[in-house]
């Protein structure tokens, strides 16, 4: 299951640095954002004395209009009165009253603050001190707010809090959700600061709900919340999309480096939605760059450069993301995954062809249906651009691709020696396989359909087949373990309809083998079956055909010859 947790306030600061000033439907690029850089008693102070003046510093210069008691606001449980001014970079809160003794206090800065250009500030700010020898534990913001309406149904409610809770302490007993006197069912989970309610089902529309976190919350020393801390919302009518699956999963470790993360969605999404502000990889407080893409209700984000290893990412989806109908997720969705400590280093180096799903000498047609290719490019040299035949993008063709390009041989420069340089490469790779001669090969012959193999070299004097059954490839555990191919004359997978075929055919990866780690290297022409699942590269040296409705995850390279997707294919990047 995976865990929703909100964007921390630092982070997202951080990201608008980077990608200019906006917040809700206020846009201004002018100057800088302005931030709180430091404030008096600083976050977590204790024996603060009870007649403290406390102030904000901002980096920059504010529009005084905007400092106000409203948007400036000290709370002990409930709002403290008292006179807010602003000069210089500073603006200052002076109590009405002295503060109150052996009290945790919560400064709030709002986002309704601007500079003097207009820029807002892009997320609340909102610290704690005490009056005491400790500062107890604050929930310090709520989705929904309070009082907040039309609420989704299916809404996931949050509680992020001022320091680490115990996670035995938030439970249904500490996160309360009622609807009038009866009590609503939800899972309740605890992450980081923040505790997340999941009714059990959806929320019933047009109803006032309550939330409350009671005292039996504590800190990790034990320390529990001063007082319950209590809100209302009011439900409308309307379903959010929600985000129901991704790749990698939340916790995942051992991720490629090259791996292309994706999000799958409950309900069909706005493409426009779906950007760099809405999607997002981070690693630390940096922003990873990246080519983000929506279809068939997935959203994919390619890295610009592969991820470094053994580090720890972390992906969002932000309410940002709406539906064709305009409607937002109902909540943040987060996830993180750790790429594999040590890059692999396979033993055949596709090198700068390892970009294209296919490549080709003379010609790449799609003669029927609408295939795919994604994630990888398609190219030809040194055939012309005019012998790309039956794409959407070259000349209206039902083909498509999808984070991927076009590139052929009499393009304008540098494609056609990028295009040289990975043919090249293609040429080196395919040598390198032919020859490869450690561990020792194993000789096959025939069919290899109904068998299972290990890592390893396997060496064919003549034609190869996967026809009567399946061809299972076993990892035994090592997600680097490689299978080279060695094929003298042709290959032929033989499948049937429909797919997946029963006829066999297919190539089955287990044991943590990978689709990246497999090389076909043909010698004369390769067939993909109809209705088939292939996995791996394949190196041909005249052509490759893939035949009706078959689909594979790696690549079809083809040195001097032709790639023919017969009718409806999918190449999908390993």
């Amino acid at each position: 299951m995976k865990t929703i947790r909100p964007l921390s306030i630092f982070a997202l600061i951080m990201f608008v640095l980077f990608a200019a000033c906006e917040e809700d439907t206020f846009i201004e690029t002018i100057g800088i954002c302005p931030l709180v850089i430091a404030t008096n008693p600083d976050n977590n102070d204790t024996n603060v004395p009870l007649s403290q003046v406390i102030t904000v510093t901002f980096n920059e210069e504010m529009n005084p209009a905007t400092i106000t008691e409203t948007s400036f606001t000290i709370e002990s449980g409930a709002a403290i009165s008292g006179t807010v001014t602003y000069s210089g970079l500073t603006a200052t809160f002076t109590p009405s009253a002295p503060l109150q003794v052996g009290t945790t206090h919560t400064g709030r800065i709002k986002t309704t603050v601007k500079d003097l250009n207009g820029n807002a500030l892009q997320q609340e700010y909102v610290w704690v001190f005490s009056t005491g020898a400790t500062v107890s534990p604050m929930v310090i913001s709520t989705s929904p707010e309070d009082d907040e309406t039309d609420v989704v149904l299916n809404k996931i409610i949050i509680a992020t809090f001022s320091q680490p809770m115990d996670a035995l302490s938030i439970n249904e007993t500490s996160f309360i959700l009622m609807d009038g006197s009866t009590a609503i069912t939800g899972v309740i989970t605890y992450n980081d600061v923040t505790a997340t309610f999941t009714p059990t089902v959806n929320l019933e529309a047009n109803t006032l709900y309550t939330v409350t976190i009671t005292t039996d919350a504590t800190n990790d020393t034990a320390i529990p919340l001063e007082n319950d801390y209590v809100w209302s919302f009011t439900t409308g009518n309307l379903i959010s999309p929600m985000v129901m699956s991704t790749d990698p999963e939340d916790d995942d470790i051992d991720i490629a480096l090259d791996k292309t993360i994706t999000a799958i969605f409950s309900q069909p999404m706005d493409v426009n939605s779906i950007d760099e502000t809405t999607f997002t990889l981070q690693e630390g407080t940096n922003f990873v760059t990246g080519t983000i893409s929506y279809n068939a209700l997935t959203a994919s984000f390619v890295p610009s450069d592969d991820l470094l290893p053994g580090t720890l990412y972390k992906a969002t989806i932000t309410t940002g993301a709406t539906n064709a109908a305009g409607i937002p997720l109902a909540n943040v969705y987060e996830w993180e995954f750790t790429t594999i400590e040590t890059p692999f280093n396979p033993t055949i180096d596709l090198g700068s062809v390892e970009r294209f799903g296919i490549i080709s000498g003379v010609a790449v047609s799609n003669n029927a249906g609408p295939s795919e290719i994604h994630d990888l490019d398609i190219g030809i040299y040194p055939g012309a651009r005019s012998s790309i035949t039956g794409f959407f993008d070259v000349d209206g063709g039902p083909g498509l691709i999808f984070n991927g390009d076009f590139y052929a041989a009499n393009d304008a420069d540098p494609v056609p020696a990028m295009l040289l340089q990975a043919k090249d490469d293609l040429t080196v790779a395919y040598l390198a396989a032919e020859g490869a001669t450690s561990p020792a090969p194993t000789t096959v012959a025939g069919d290899l359909g109904g068998q299972t193999l290990p890592p390893g070299i396997y060496k064919s004097n003549s034609t190869l087949m996967i026809q009567n059954g399946n061809l299972t490839l076993d990892g035994q555990g090592d997600p680097n373990a490689e299978w080279i191919f060695q094929i003298a004359s042709d290959f032929t997978t033989v499948g049937g309809s429909p797919y997946p075929s029963p006829a066999g055919g297919n190539v089955i990866l287990i044991g943590g083998a990978q689709a990246k780690n497999i090389i076909w290297q043909v010698g004369s022409s390769a067939v993909i079956g109809d209705y088939t699942s292939f996995k791996g590269n394949v190196l041909a040296l005249t052509s490759v055909t893939m035949n009706a409705y078959s689909q594979a995850e790696g690549r079809m390279l083809c040195s001097n010859g032709a790639v023919t997707l017969t009718s409806t294919n999918f190449i999908y990047r390993p």
